[in-house]
């Protein structure tokens, strides 16, 4: 692959400055800050930090899966090719959602349940 190649590849996903906050009665707990990152076609992409910095909850706010009454999305865009997932209704997230975009949660013996589809 050329730089030129690499610069004219269009990302899968773009995650741009994501802040999750989540109100609570005393304060608000900034959960997730200025994340930013692209998956691009056929790479991986791992999130890797200590317990309780904001990996799960990067992940879930991109198909949006935080109860919606408990999460505030302070800022950012989720795009999913043309989409701002943050942004885009229930019926669509709704089709994207396990056909386009699925997550494994982190115990796969529990997640993964051959009897379910």
């Amino acid at each position: 692959m050329t730089a030129n190649d690499d610069h004219n590849r269009t990302p899968l996903l773009s995650v741009r400055h994501l802040c999750v906050d989540f109100p609570t009665d005393k304060a608000v707990l900034h959960a997730v800050e200025d994340v930013s990152f692209d998956v691009f076609p056929g790479e991986t992409l791992g999130l890797v930090g200590e317990s309780g910095c904001g990996k799960s909850v990067t992940c879930m706010s991109i198909l949006r899966l935080h109860d919606e009454r408990s999460v505030s999305y302070a800022g950012g865009e989720i795009l999913f090719g043309e989409t701002d997932l943050l942004r885009a209704p229930a019926k669509m997230l709704r089709s994207v959602r396990g056909c386009e975009i699925s997550m494994i949660f982190q115990e796969p013996m529990t997640a993964l349940n051959p009897l379910y589809s």
